[in-house]
């Protein structure tokens, strides 16, 4: 059977989700942890990479095993066995040949910027000293929903097939001293978002005007668009399926 598992997790000591040879990650931890309580190799697909340092609010992975009578005792126990930074939020039964990745519809991402010196915003926040126009940074923000090919804003020598991503929302807000970047899209390519953000404030601060942000986007050069943001204030908050995948027959 197929289960999805919806996790939420602080990145700060992890090398990002995906699974790497000489360093840990989520997906290591998850599945050493289901491994251990279901007494079989449980091996999880997750709806896709976030870098080191990254967090989210909620993602979700599928593994396959055999029928599981007390889910709601199974999560209990994980988040038990789990470190702190790492919670179980829900399993749940799905189709067969759903895809935690395949399947999923939109990513949300938000990007926190924190515009006071605060002790309790530290690791999970980028810090500046000056306010950026915001008003600027939503104009530019919103001509990204025109666009389809980002490589502009993608990590270089990234083994994609395409560079086009379907924005769906993209603008920023103030919430008591903070600046947060709300992103949606069907997918995203590789530091994608804190390339976009890193532009973002390039224009806010004066740096690039905004025919230079759609040149930029034009000429699909990484080197050409503002330098990627610290990851520590950059959330997964939403993946977005199909009711289909849901029902289980």
């Amino acid at each position: 059977m197929r289960y999805f598992i919806e996790i939420a997790y602080n990145g700060t000591n992890y090398f990002g989700w995906q699974k790497q040879p000489d360093a840990i990650s989520v997906a290591e931890v998850l599945e050493g942890a289901l491994s251990t309580l279901l007494r079989n190799e449980v091996k999880v697909v997750g709806a896709g990479r976030t870098d080191a340092g990254v967090h989210a609010k909620q993602l979700f992975a599928h593994f396959d095993f055999e029928e599981i009578e007390d889910l709601p005792k199974l999560v209990f126990r994980l988040n038990s066995l789990l470190p702190k930074d790492i919670s179980v939020k829900d399993i749940f039964k799905v189709k067969e040949d759903a895809h935690a990745r395949f399947n999923a519809s939109e990513r949300e991402y938000e990007y926190v910027i924190s515009l006071e010196k605060n002790p309790f915003s530290e690791g999970f926040a980028y810090q500046l000293y000056q306010k950026p126009n915001i008003d600027v940074m939503n104009e530019a923000a919103a001509t990204l929903l025109d666009y389809q090919d980002f490589q502009c804003f993608s990590r270089s020598n990234t083994d994609v097939k395409t560079y086009h991503c379907s924005i769906k929302k993209a603008f920023w807000e103030e919430e008591k001293n903070q600046l947060i970047f709300t992103i949606a899209a069907d997918r995203f390519l590789r530091n994608m978002v804190r390339a976009i953000v890193g532009t973002l404030l390039d224009v806010g601060f004066g740096k690039t005007s905004l025919e230079e942000f759609h040149e930029i986007i034009n000429k699909k050069n990484r080197a050409n668009a503002g330098s990627s943001v610290p990851a520590n204030g950059l959330y997964l908050t939403k993946v977005i399926y199909p009711k289909s995948i849901f029902q289980n027959n």
